[in-house]
């Protein structure tokens, strides 16, 4: 099944609007933190064209920073191609998923 696809499927099942989102976007990762569990990510409303709308983390958060860095998300199919299946749903979206198939979808508007 190709990522559209899967995209789609997600938004339906969550009730969300299908945003697409394109492997050549930005996300915010942070990077020291790939390999813990779980995967957390959240869509906020960007605030200028450049700037990034999906911030994603694995394990604990850190309020550093430097916590984030930039990534093109075609860059996410090598370090967490388990979270590209999300990317289409809405701004104020958060996603928890975990190695173990633990996913907890929920909107929270107030996210920006």
């Amino acid at each position: 099944m190709d990522l559209e696809t899967l995209q789609r499927q997600i938004c339906k099942k969550y009730e969300s609007k299908y945003i697409e989102f394109n492997l050549s976007d930005r996300v915010a990762i942070a990077l020291q933190s790939l390999g813990q569990q779980p995967i957390y990510a959240v869509r906020v409303a960007l605030k200028k064209p450049d700037n990034v709308s999906w911030f994603i983390h694995c394990g604990e958060y850190s309020s550093a920073d430097d916590f984030y860095q930039p990534l093109h998300a075609s860059h996410l199919q090598q370090y967490l191609p388990e979270i590209l299946p999300y990317l289409a749903l809405e701004h104020g979206y958060h996603v928890i998923i975990d190695k173990h198939g633990y996913e907890d979808v929920w909107m929270n508007p107030t996210t920006d």
